[in-house]
């Protein structure tokens, strides 16, 4: 029998319709080589499970809502896989083009010494603008060609935390980790953030990583208020836990950062053609939707010094934890 050469792994919980447009996609894949796509879903409610297994050639497992873990389950996937590569998306990640698959799997096997690659996300159709804009500038600092990095300046690393940052970055929303590297270093069971706390263990263990520009998926959220706020909470309490990173140390700074932000949001909607009432709506909401990032960033800086009935309301993760989503 041919061997399999790469696993698609998709941690899923309620779904939507959003999951069989990402699961088409990913069967429609054109590779030289056999691959094989294995679903894990954690309790929904949706129909996402019977939608699943509508779809020859996906394996749909399960697993109770208690006992998902973004680490854990991502492992427990990968121990069921049989591929050389194992490919991380998630139900709301679709790839962009039917040959997503060989470009992450080749830049992932460019070199032996490769721990994993990841790829670009796109905003999905209708996003707002900024958000567009956004993750366009973000994957953009990470070149137009496929490249490999990796820890060859050890003084930079432990003085630059915006290098270290740049080296560490890692999506499970689109990336490929080899089997053998996997093996040695699972992903970690974290709260938050194990595909960056992985990629930073593979740094340091001397492992290369790679850069798939051509391997894009359309991942977008567009956040309300409050969402903006959990979520940036999230992210700068994982990263202080995790890196010890303090995204956000003084809140003068936070607010100086929201202003900044709003007038670059105020910007790229006058670029794109609004005036009048409908850029000062817009550009009015983006205004607090900045200021809810910043200042979920500076709590999440100084999450030691919150009560737990405010981290439990104030995290978005863990609210979807107790409510067993992804």
């Amino acid at each position: 029998m041919t061997e399999i050469r790469a696993s698609v792994l998709i941690p899923v919980k309620n779904g939507g319709a959003l999951l069989n447009e990402v699961l088409e996609a990913v069967l429609a894949q054109q590779t030289p080589w056999p691959f094989e796509v294995i679903i894990m879903d954690s309790g929904s409610s949706d129909g996402s499970v019977e939608l699943a297994r509508q779809h020859s050639g996906v394996r749909v497992e399960t697993i109770p809502a208690s006992e998902f873990g973004h680490g854990r389950t991502r492992n427990l996937l990968a121990s069921m896989a049989k591929g050389q590569f194992l490919v991380f998306i998630t139900q709301d990640a679709r790839p962009a083009s039917p040959h997503w698959l060989r470009h992450m799997v080749e830049a992932c096997d460019v070199e032996s010494s490769v721990a994993g690659a990841f790829g670009p996300h796109l905003a999905h159709p209708g996003a707002r603008h900024v958000t567009q804009r956004e993750l366009a500038q973000h994957f953009a600092g990470f070149g137009q060609q496929p490249s490999v990095v990796r820890l060859d300046d050890r003084a930079r690393f432990d003085s630059d935390p915006g290098y270290r940052q740049w080296l560490h970055f890692f999506s499970s929303n689109n990336a490929c980790i080899r089997r053998s590297v996997w093996e040695q270093l699972p992903l970690p069971e974290v709260a938050f953030a194990e595909d960056q706390t992985w990629a930073l263990s593979a740094i340091k263990a001397g492992y290369g990583k790679a850069y798939a520009p051509d391997a894009a998926v359309y991942h977008s959220h567009d956040f309300g208020i409050w969402e903006t706020l959990q979520r940036n909470f999230d992210e700068a309490r994982s990263f202080h836990r995790y890196f010890g990173y303090k995204v956000q140390a003084s809140f003068h700074r936070a607010l100086a950062s929201a202003v900044q932000l709003a007038r670059r949001d105020a910007r790229w909607l006058r670029e794109q053609g609004l005036g009048g009432g409908r850029l000062v709506r817009q550009a009015a909401f983006m205004a607090f939707i900045e200021l809810a990032r910043v200042t979920g960033q500076y709590l999440g800086t100084w999450h030691e010094r919150l009560p737990r009935f405010v981290l439990r309301s104030v995290s978005r993760d863990e609210q979807l934890q107790r409510a067993g989503a992804v």
